[in-house]
């Protein structure tokens, strides 16, 4: 059912999870560069990571297992594994780039928030055509604190104008969804299986909850 769209001037998406199906790339990379390491991912790995950006997150690996490489050379390794993926193969969610473009019709601006490197944010909705679709990308590294919080939220409604109370957030994980909540966004849980876990959680956090973006239409 589609949302009332009245008061809906903004749309602001979460990239990995959320418009893109990339979390199961990103679990790959997780299990080869920890194998490589002799190390199995433990299972709260995925969940601590989650709301993090890629710095913070090579902070946190580093220091949980005590590796010696420096925080340039996780990253790197990171990266070389996505960029590929990101550019040629990661596709849209089903019903998304539809859903955008009906948003698009109607007048309401869109933004990207994510926790994603610009690197290869502009790259996978570049290979996906959607680019040119967004105001603005937002990532975290503009602000001081990851997804718990409603800063990097509140710094893409900021760059199109807008109030939190005029923008609709579009997350797959709690984090996300708490986050934008306590900023005073109407908030919308979108499914995805490795958030599969939280999904009762999100269900009823989030003002609206999707199993795919045809729900919306």
């Amino acid at each position: 059912m589609e949302i009332d769209m009245e008061w809906m001037k903004g749309a602001i998406f979460d990239l990995d999870g959320t418009l893109i199906d990339s979390m199961g790339l990103w679990r790959q990379i997780d299990e080869e560069f920890l194998g490589k390491r002799g190390i199995d991912v433990p299972e709260d790995y995925s969940a601590q990571i989650a709301p993090m950006g890629v710095e913070e997150t090579a902070i946190y690996t580093k220091k949980r297992f005590e590796f010696d490489d420096t925080i340039e050379d996780i990253i790197k390794e990171w990266y070389d594994m996505a960029l590929d993926a990101y550019s040629n193969r990661i596709m849209l969610k089903p019903g998304a780039e539809k859903y955008l473009e009906f948003l698009k019709k109607r007048g309401v601006k869109l933004s990207i928030a994510t926790a994603s490197d610009i690197k290869l944010v502009i790259p996978v909705l570049t290979n996906n055509k959607v680019l040119d679709l967004f105001e603005n990308i937002t990532t975290i590294k503009e602000v001081e604190r990851g997804k718990g919080y409603p800063d990097v939220y509140i710094r893409a409604a900021q760059k199109m104008g807008l109030l939190p109370n005029e923008c609709a957030v579009y997350e797959d994980i709690i984090q996300g969804i708490k986050g934008a909540k306590s900023g005073g966004f109407y908030t919308v849980g979108v499914h995805d299986y490795w958030s599969e876990s939280d999904k009762d959680d999100i269900v009823m956090l989030a003002d609206k909850y999707i199993e795919n973006y045809e729900d919306l239409i």
